[in-house]
């Protein structure tokens, strides 16, 4: 196996709200035979110089991902820009396989807007792959430079990129007062830092809808028990949605069309999963028994949920069909599985499994019954799947610190994101990219 140790200190932007600190990526494990790419320094054809380099962004999107080999550009024997500037017997020296250049120039009569052109070539054939142009504004210089990578990506190994996504995560400190917990939300690569709730309680069960425009999670801001909230990321806007006294309220799940709110309450008595509807507030109870029902998920389809139980005296998964409510085990390894959720396909789920006393992150084939086991490190919590379903994200503990790791779906790229502000839990990661342009 072939192992890559880099590590790029990412910084966060000033934004609304608190300033989160710096998370770092380290890439710890890479495929073999990873593709060798250059990526060309993109030429600017404009006065004075941008605020952003779009060069870096992708060669180091393409490097973190853990399945590219990137050139250095002091290693390069040209500069090319265009295709009549590309001399292949330079980069066939040189082994690269992939070459991307490109270049960016103001729109005409549109102050503030640029166009970024791009292409991508197969050296070995010398001939174009892709390539195309599109616009944007100043300040979304890093967005487009995130669309290229995801191009790229997309087209060399078959896979929706997922540069272009978000991630939301808790940081737990403490401060003179006591201790400190900031719900954040930032670029996949870490940049760009946003924090959208500090508070003296805890925060929980962050999870995003599946537009990306809003938020929900669970926090005792307000009471002296917990609820749950969703709030809107364009309008700041924050909405408690239970507030059932002196019993549980967490677990939010969105539902694929973003119209229903899975979640978990005790109102009853046994904790047991609902879904409330978020226009019309009809509560409708899906489980009813003495055991804990708890960490709902949707079906790709929205048709059933999947969920943690120990009504068959472990945590098992479970899965509820929401048309006749019936319901099938579908984890029998193992005396704990719990915090399951299905991968984008349907073909399996991805949850916290024990092994030999360690809770590990593993995913479960659903047609074969195969049960692969994807992490290496120990107290692995909160897994959360990338839209395009290669990669996940979760919570772990590295020399007694949380910090947050992700691993793709083959186990064959590994790297952590520890940061310095301390721990780091409760990861979910985004549905959505971002910003979409559309090519030229």
């Amino acid at each position: 196996m072939k192992y890559h140790l880099l590590t790029v200190l990412l910084l966060s932007i000033l934004a609304a709200g608190p300033v989160a600190a710096n998370l770092t990526i380290e890439v710890t494990q890479g495929v073999d035979n990873a593709v060798r790419v250059a990526v060309v320094p993109f030429d600017w054809r404009g006065p004075g110089a941008l605020p952003t380099d779009v060069t870096e962004v992708i060669d180091s999107d393409l490097t973190l991902s853990g399945r590219f080999d990137t050139l250095p550009v002091s290693q390069m024997l040209s500069l090319p820009n265009e295709s009549s500037e590309v001399f292949f017997r330079d980069w066939r020296l040189l082994d690269v396989e992939y070459l991307v250049i490109g270049y960016l120039e103001p729109v005409p009569q549109d102050r503030g807007r640029l166009r970024l052109t791009f292409e991508l070539y197969n050296v070995f054939r010398q001939q174009p792959v892709i390539g195309h142009s599109i616009e944007g504004e100043v300040e979304e210089l890093r967005d487009m430079a995130h669309h290229v990578a995801d191009a790229v990506y997309l087209e060399l190994t078959g896979i929706e990129g997922h540069f272009a996504t978000r991630i939301m995560y808790v940081t737990a400190f403490d401060d003179a007062a006591g201790q400190v917990f900031r719900l954040n939300v930032a670029d996949a690569d870490g940049y760009r830092v946003n924090t959208i709730l500090e508070s003296r309680e805890p925060v929980l069960s962050a999870t995003w809808s599946p537009d990306g425009t809003r938020v929900a999670y669970v926090s005792f801001q307000n009471e002296s028990r917990p609820a749950i909230y969703v709030r809107d990321l364009e309008t700041g806007r924050v909405e408690q949605v239970t507030n059932f006294r002196g019993s549980l309220n967490g677990a939010p799940a969105f539902s694929p069309d973003g119209k229903n709110l899975a979640l978990v309450l005790s109102k009853d008595g046994s904790p047991d999963i609902y879904v409330l509807n978020l226009e019309t507030r009809r509560l409708r109870r899906i489980t009813r028994h003495y055991g804990i029902d708890t960490e709902p998920s949707w079906t790709p389809d929205g048709n059933a949920l999947i969920f943690t139980s120990n009504r068959g005296g472990q945590p098992q998964i479970y899965m509820m069909t929401l048309a006749d409510l019936t319901i099938e085990r579908l984890t029998f390894e193992g005396d704990y599985n719990a915090r399951a959720s299905m991968l984008p396909d349907g073909s399996g789920i991805i949850m916290v499994h024990r092994r030999e006393g360690i809770f590990h992150i593993a995913m479960l084939e659903l047609e074969r019954g195969r049960l692969t086991v994807l992490t290496e490190t120990s107290l692995d919590e909160s897994p959360s799947i990338a839209p395009n379903g290669s990669m996940l994200i979760y919570a772990t503990q590295v020399a007694g610190e949380g910090i947050l790791a992700a691993v793709s779906i083959d186990g064959g790229v590994k790297f952590n994101l520890p940061s310095s502000e301390g721990d780091v839990r409760e990861p979910a990661w985004s549905p959505t990219k971002r910003k979409e342009f559309e090519p030229l």
